[in-house]
């Protein structure tokens, strides 16, 4: 239908063209409107009515749950012992499971954790030990009602205690006296018990000593 409709319309447009007479010429026009119109109108039925737009939803990222960060009850009471090779580590504690247990060793520090022993979390730590260990080879054996950690000493032999102490004995090289200090507490004794000539003769050498001429000054003192 269509096709033949744009047939007569192409028709018209040549007739058209070729009409002389006004009545004739507004007669093609009119036919060649209504066909257009047709045409325009057909056209608009035969394609598809537009679907209506339906909104996406954009997925957003979940966002995952914050866990607090867990507490621990610190495990300060403990007894150990030691042998020339290893110091082992007796820590109280029933209810614990191998898996559940998280161990950090370093040379100079271990930090075990214990989590959900019977809904609690504990830890037994030391931030600084007495002495080297090899932390690879450290380890930690769960019993039925304790549990043992054991660490490797670094170098054989005894240790006095578990934690670190300075040695109180260590001289301490910033308090060394300044050997001018004799010198000048002497002159002061001197100058307080002296006569009048021993008091001239201290404050000229106390005057040159402060301006660098010590040793001359203090010749006749020796």
């Amino acid at each position: 239908m269509a096709e033949e409709l744009a047939l007569d319309l192409e028709e018209l447009k040549q007739l058209q063209c070729i009409a002389k007479r006004p009545r004739i010429l507004s007669f093609i026009s009119s036919e060649i409107r209504n066909l257009e119109k047709t045409l325009k109108e057909d056209a608009n039925e035969a394609s598809p009515a537009a679907a209506p737009q339906i909104p996406i939803p954009i997925a957003t990222s979940a966002k995952a749950p914050v866990n607090p960060a867990p507490s621990y009850v610190t495990l300060a009471s403990f007894s150990w012992d030691q042998d020339n090779d290893k110091v082992k580590i007796y820590v109280s504690l029933e209810g614990v499971e191998q898996e559940k247990i998280q161990a950090d060793f370093k040379p100079m520090s271990f930090d075990v954790k214990f989590h959900d022993v019977k809904g609690k979390n504990y830890r037994c730590a030391i931030q600084k030990l007495n002495k080297e260990i090899e932390s690879e080879k450290c380890k930690v054996i769960v019993k039925p009602k304790r549990v043992i950690i054991t660490l490797f000493k670094a170098c054989k032999g005894n240790w006095s205690d578990l934690h670190y102490k300075e040695d109180k004995l260590k001289p301490n090289l910033d308090k060394e006296r300044d050997p001018m200090a004799g010198i000048m507490d002497l002159m002061k004794n001197m100058y307080e018990e002296g006569d009048e000539d021993m008091k001239r003769t201290i404050a000229k050498a106390w005057t040159d000593a402060r301006s660098g001429k010590t040793g001359d000054s203090l010749k006749g003192f020796r």
